[in-house]
């Protein structure tokens, strides 16, 4: 049986990184949805902040809550985005790995795994606080209609 070509192993290589950039590509996706989160919170934030200067101090109280709810909301974002990135650096650690490793003859098997199964945890990470960002949300919208 002959051996493949490198060319051949190349084009196989290139095929087992294609699961990965399509979670990269999920994971792009959901940092672009967490950062649009993010500039409407800290936009509401700015103004019910310029608003509340001419508030009665009932209407100053309930933009003062309103407001530490949205700091609540944009922390929650933030390490969101925070986890979401660690995965992308995770799912590009893959595939780097996996190129260098058959590049240079390494076994990157481990590494590889450690690195998916990482990115994996930080995006269910990232997707859970998201969860609670909008569920913090929608908490906060029936409490300010009752």
């Amino acid at each position: 049986m002959a051996a493949e070509s490198p060319l051949a192993d190349i084009a196989h290589l290139i095929q087992l990184s294609v699961a990965p950039v399509f979670l990269l590509t999920a994971v792009g996706t959901s940092l672009g949805v967490f950062s649009t989160r993010l500039g409407r919170i800290v936009d509401r934030a700015r103004v019910l902040g310029d608003r509340a200067k001419g508030l009665s101090p009932a209407e100053a109280e309930a933009a003062r809550a309103e407001i530490q709810v949205l700091f609540r909301r944009r922390r929650l974002v933030n390490l969101a985005i925070t986890c979401g990135t660690v995965a992308a650096l995770m799912v590009a650690g893959v595939i780097g790995s996996a190129f260098l490793g058959f590049l240079l003859g390494w076994k990157v098997s481990w590494a590889v795994a450690t690195l998916f199964l990482a990115a994996v945890a930080f995006l269910m990470a990232a997707l859970l606080l998201f969860l609670r960002e909008v569920l913090l949300a929608a908490a906060n919208v029936r409490s300010e209609h009752r």
